[in-house]
């Protein structure tokens, strides 16, 4: 017997969880599939490698759908300044400038889902499948069924691809996407610092690409070193020591001592965004729909602000008796969010090769350009506003209102 289900959510990661949160306490019949379980959290364990730089928006979404609290409880670092420099350009952007605490809010990607989905627990209307994993999606514009490896048949009505980059739904449905690889990847490496816990996130560009450093809390920050491929792989095979020796003299000295190398990652950088977000029964949400550069953090910031429109989307259909399922409705959906997720696409697309080109006029531009920016306030503010996520056209979530029961 297949199950009749009005919403499967494919994906019970950041975004996937903050949609099914998002639709609780609906009249909807939500499921969530889930092939991991994640790992529970201890205030003694070390940092994860995986963190995101949370934006005022995404704090909003998760304070008004009630995890925010699961991340606070847990471990997360607030920060206020942001400095972006190069040369002859600099400019450092400050939350008070604008009347915020915070611009903010460095938390490992593990604590984020771990709070949406402790949330989750309290909706009558979810149901949680963790770890489940699928045998087969068989696309019906009408009813979709997504069969599992235990035997469960899962027939929905809308069938939501939250499953990454790589997304099952998304081929299984048909949808296509427009991609390219950088010819850079990223080093995520963990360190633990003389300074104590810092309140800044920083960026430098230079001729081999970007250097950044997210603070964490206590002594300890994440460095993300973008570099060649082969300059990449070659850095992460070092001995942590030799690691740390390399950093040492490569980054500037307001990284600050480094007393450890803790651990190491590494990521190639993908443009990918999905020929659309939606068809008949069918949407998809964050990496599922778009993989944006991670200069500035805002993939799952824009992945948030996915998964809060779509749920507006949906409880408003179903608040006027519409089929929320239907791709007339879904629309609505992608023409909240397609364009906007393209403007900040190509904005961070535009700053990374301005940034990695060595050509003097376009230093010359970009090295004016930071230097205007510090010293014309309202441009500064309005850059400022727009990596909180406090710009262009905001879900209901996102600025902290109720979505009614639906």
């Amino acid at each position: 017997m297949k199950e009749q289900i009005d919403v499967v959510i494919v994906g019970g990661g950041m975004v996937g969880a903050a949609l099914a949160c998002s639709l609780g306490g609906s009249r909807l019949k939500v499921v969530v599939v889930e092939a991991q379980t994640p790992e529970p959290f201890s205030a003694d364990q070390p940092h994860d490698l995986r963190v995101s730089a949370l934006s005022i928006a995404s704090k909003n979404i998760l304070e008004t759908v009630g995890a925010w609290e699961g991340v606070t409880s847990r471990r997360y670092c607030p920060f206020r300044r942001m400095r972006v420099w190069e040369n002859a350009g600099d400019t450092t952007f400050d939350s008070t400038d604008i009347s915020y605490p915070e611009l903010g809010y460095i938390v490992e990607n593990r604590i984020t889902q771990l709070a949406l989905l402790d949330r989750l627990a309290a909706f009558d209307n979810v149901e949680l499948l963790m770890p489940q994993a699928i045998k087969r999606i068989d696309y019906d514009g009408a009813q979709s069924v997504v069969a599992l490896e235990n035997g469960r048949e899962l027939q929905a009505k809308l069938l939501v691809a939250a499953d990454g980059g790589h997304s099952r739904v998304r081929q299984a449905v048909g949808l296509g996407v427009t991609s390219w690889d950088y010819n850079q990847h990223a080093l995520v490496i963990y360190i633990e610092t003389a300074y104590p816990q810092q309140d800044i996130t920083w960026q430098r560009f230079v001729s081999s690409g970007p250097q950044a450093f997210l603070p964490l809390t206590g002594n300890y920050g994440s460095i993300v070193w973008y570099q060649s491929p082969d300059e990449v792989r070659r850095l992460q095979a070092l001995p942590f020591e030799q690691l740390k020796a390399e950093l040492v003299g490569a980054f500037p000295e307001c990284l600050g001592e480094v007393k450890q190398v803790l651990g190491v990652a590494s990521f190639p950088l993908r443009r990918q965004h999905a020929q659309a977000y939606v068809k008949q029964g069918v949407a998809l949400v964050g990496d599922a729909a778009h993989m944006i550069n991670p200069l500035a953090g805002q993939g799952v910031n824009i992945g948030l602000l996915d998964a809060a429109a779509l749920a507006e989307v949906v409880v408003d259909a179903c608040s006027r008796g519409k089929s929320f399922a239907d791709v007339s409705v879904l629309r609505r959906y992608e023409a909240m969010r397609r364009n906007e997720n393209l403007k900040m696409m190509t904005v961070m697309d535009v700053f990374y090769r301005s940034f990695s080109n060595d050509i003097l006029p376009v230093k010359l531009l970009r090295n004016l350009g930071l230097g205007l920016a510090q010293r014309i306030t309202p441009a500064r503010n309005k850059v400022m506003k727009a990596a909180m996520g406090l710009e262009g056209r905001l879900p209901k979530l996102a600025r902290g209102e109720r979505l009614s029961a639906g």
